[in-house]
């Protein structure tokens, strides 16, 4: 089953006397299950594709169906609905309030929930907590949390009202290299689950964690191809703390 559907999508902006064109025609399918990274230099137009992916923004042409609904053809109040209900967003920043639990931050996006379901919301975000290694941390606020943690609180967020998919930008890219290994060793346990999800990054070594690789230039897609062995995090991950560890002990000698 297809989750996205793009077709001829372009994105034209009006600088004065100039038209900017961000995105050519972009025609993109994205399968449920898949891990997909999206890569490209700056101004190659990732950016504008990640927007109407994740409906902040809308093509100036070409049709795009998300999880089956024509977006182009939605209102203001349904294209809001569509990007509340369909997606969950995973940004670099993290973008959690300071003043509020890990618990506090997952259950935020329930409050807004206008589709009339009736859900308990603590019990959901705990859940999606545990599901995510932070059921010991519930309580804690974000500046008792390492950035990896942060990160996990995020992705909790993303992935409490069981979204389409989650649209990651640069997920990694304010952390060290054991956070992000535990982020994108997460993420392949999601995705072994079943979640769909689309990253956008600009680190090859990042990308090798999905797998399918986009990438793009000059607004189009120039390469679109699976990734033909597919690194592990986990693995990755535990050979980097063994490394770390046998450089410890070896300092201490």
């Amino acid at each position: 089953m297809a989750i996205i559907e793009m077709q001829g999508i372009q994105r034209f902006y009006i600088m004065g006397d100039i038209v900017v064109k961000a995105l050519r025609g972009i025609d993109l399918v994205v399968e449920e299950g898949e891990f997909v990274a999206i890569m490209g230099p700056s101004g190659s137009g990732k950016s504008t594709l990640m927007n109407i992916l994740g409906c902040l923004d809308k093509p100036t042409a070409g049709t795009y169906l998300l999880d089956g609904v024509d977006t182009s053809q939605a209102g203001p109040d349904e294209f809001a609905d569509i990007r509340n209900n369909k997606i969950g967003f995973v940004f670099q920043g993290f973008n959690l309030l300071p003043r509020t639990s890990a618990l506090e931050n997952v259950e935020l996006p329930l409050f807004y929930d206008r589709s009339g379901c009736k859900i308990d919301a603590r019990a959901r975000a705990r859940a999606v907590l545990e599901e995510v290694g932070l059921g010991s941390r519930l309580d804690h606020m974000p500046s008792q949390l390492s950035g990896g943690q942060q990160q996990r609180v995020a992705i909790a967020r993303a992935m409490v009202k069981d979204p389409a998919f989650i649209l990651a930008d640069e997920p990694t890219g304010n952390l060290d290299s054991e956070m992000s290994l535990e982020i994108m060793a997460l993420f392949q346990e999601l995705n072994n689950r079943g979640k769909t999800i689309v990253m956008v990054t600009h680190e090859p070594d990042i990308a090798s964690y999905t797998r399918r690789i986009i990438t793009m230039r000059d607004g189009m897609i120039l390469l679109d191809e699976p990734v033909h062995q597919q690194k592990s995090a986990a693995e990755d991950l535990a050979a980097w703390k063994a490394r770390h560890k046998a450089l410890a002990e070896g300092e201490r000698l």
